[in-house]
């Protein structure tokens, strides 16, 4: 495996992971994070999601390099660069928080810009396998 491809597969893993700890986050009801042990694992979670957004539809550019159609593979960059800045949007507005409650990031995992770069990345991911 190329280390560009390596690059992608850390980031996929990053953004899957924080989503599903997000649901578990927001299935405790938590009116804050701030003195709960969850609470930690939210922040260093929100960090590596955000983390992983940066760059992300650079690294599937590289990956899709070479491949073909070409101009489906550059109109797949940019739609994941597109749900990917939007979904970034979101995970830094409540980062940015002082509080983040279980139902506040039950609404980020309901977003649609974050729920519509998981299923592009699944995608690319099953695409860039063949």
């Amino acid at each position: 495996m190329s280390p560009a491809r390596e690059d992608l597969q850390a980031r996929i893993e990053a953004i899957e992971s924080s989503y599903e700890f997000f649901l578990a986050y927001a299935a405790q009801g938590l009116t804050t994070d701030e003195g709960a042990k969850a609470g930690a694992q939210l922040r260093d979670f929100l960090g590596k999601l955000e983390a992983a957004l940066v760059g992300l539809a650079d690294g599937v550019d590289a990956n899709a390099s070479g491949r073909t159609p070409a101009d489906s593979w550059a109109d797949m960059v940019s739609v994941v660069r597109s749900d990917a800045s939007s979904a970034l949007a979101a995970v830094r507005l409540v980062s940015a928080r002082p509080g983040i409650s279980s139902q506040l990031i039950d609404n980020l995992n309901a977003n649609i810009h974050l729920r519509a770069l998981l299923t592009d990345l699944f995608l690319v991911d099953d695409l860039l396998d063949d």
